[in-house]
């Protein structure tokens, strides 16, 4: 069975999860401290505190903790669909974004506690963020969360006493390594910087993205930026791929 993951090239696809893995963990500490301890990207911590505040009819708790979650889900809508639209360009075109988002909520006016707007563009970079990658399956890759991935690390060491743990596995450990790196980071700098830390997070997620653009000019064909059997992420196992190399067009 051909690999679905994007990028096609192992390492490549290695150093953009566990660098984006790292930015959310710098933008979901820096979110947390800075916004009253809302979660950015770990939408089970906000599904409970929703819960919590839906059973004590704190309405104000309702909307604040249901917005987030709707507008997690809403960037991970959006960038299901660039990542589909963009083709060879998708890395770049998704790292761009979620930089320009970052940056965003710098300018936002904080709005009422019901409705935090301040920390909307953030959650919905991070939500985003997420369709940037996808293992060898297809599935996107959880760069903004570690629950997923610590079952996965988990399941994967069983597998390893059974027989042989799927090619993902070996990634799970780094990423996990990087969102906690981050999460460090993010709270160090909050502590220094205030809210003005989300610059950290946007300046690394500009430069991953600067890096994608120059290696899909430079190499638009090769396994490094696209892979030419991989549908959008997530799609079913008969979905048809979203990047097609033209006919003719050399693979480099």
């Amino acid at each position: 069975m051909a690999s679905k993951a994007f990028p096609a090239d192992d390492t490549t696809r290695n150093f953009f999860a566990i660098s984006l893995a790292v930015v959310a963990g710098v933008a979901d500490t820096i979110g947390f401290l800075e916004y009253g301890q809302l979660f950015m990207s770990f939408m089970s911590g906000n599904t409970t505190r929703f819960g919590e505040a839906a059973s004590s009819l704190d309405w104000v708790g309702v909307a604040r903790f249901g917005s987030v979650i709707a507008l997690f889900c809403l960037g991970a809508f959006l960038g299901t669909l660039i990542a589909a639209w963009s083709g060879p360009w998708r890395l770049s075109t998704l790292l761009v974004i979620t930089a320009l988002l970052l940056t965003v909520g710098l300018v936002m006016p904080e709005g009422p506690e019901a409705v935090p707007l301040h920390a909307y563009p953030v959650v919905l970079a991070l939500g985003l963020q997420n369709a940037t990658l996808q293992d060898e399956a297809g599935r996107s890759m959880a760069l903004t969360y570690v629950t997923g991935t610590v079952i996965r690390f988990g399941a994967g060491l069983a597998n390893i006493l059974l027989h042989k743990p799927a090619p993902s596995f070996w990634i799970q450990g780094p990423l996990w390594a990087g969102l906690t790196a981050g999460a460090v980071c993010g709270g160090v700098l909050q502590h220094h910087f205030g809210e003005s830390a989300f610059l950290a997070p946007a300046a690394l997620a500009g430069a991953l993205a600067a890096i994608a653009l120059v290696m899909t000019l430079l190499r638009p064909a090769s396994p490094l930026v696209l892979n030419d059997s991989a549908p959008q992420p997530d799609a079913a196992p008969d979905a048809p791929p979203t990047v097609v190399i033209p006919a003719g067009q050399p693979r480099r």
